[in-house]
């Protein structure tokens, strides 16, 4: 468990996050969560960039797993 509290998100990202992003990465996840790949192909699909896909993620509660850019 990490001590370091809640994540912070950039207000530029949260911005831009609709009702429907929250609910597309929760229709993707399985288990709570979503692979980066999946994620990543969401975001373009949506015309959002990696950054907000991924602040969606963060507030729908969703976690990115196997993650190799490091883009979320």
């Amino acid at each position: 468990m990490s001590a370091k509290g809640p994540k912070e998100h950039d207000p530029r990202w949260v911005a831009q996050v609709t009702d429907e992003l929250v609910a597309g990465v929760k229709a993707k996840a399985v288990d709570g969560k979503v692979t980066c790949p999946v994620l990543r192909k969401f975001a373009e699909d949506q015309g959002v960039s990696y950054k907000v896909a991924g602040t969606a993620a963060d507030m729908a509660g969703v976690r990115v797993h196997n993650c190799d850019l490091d883009c979320f």
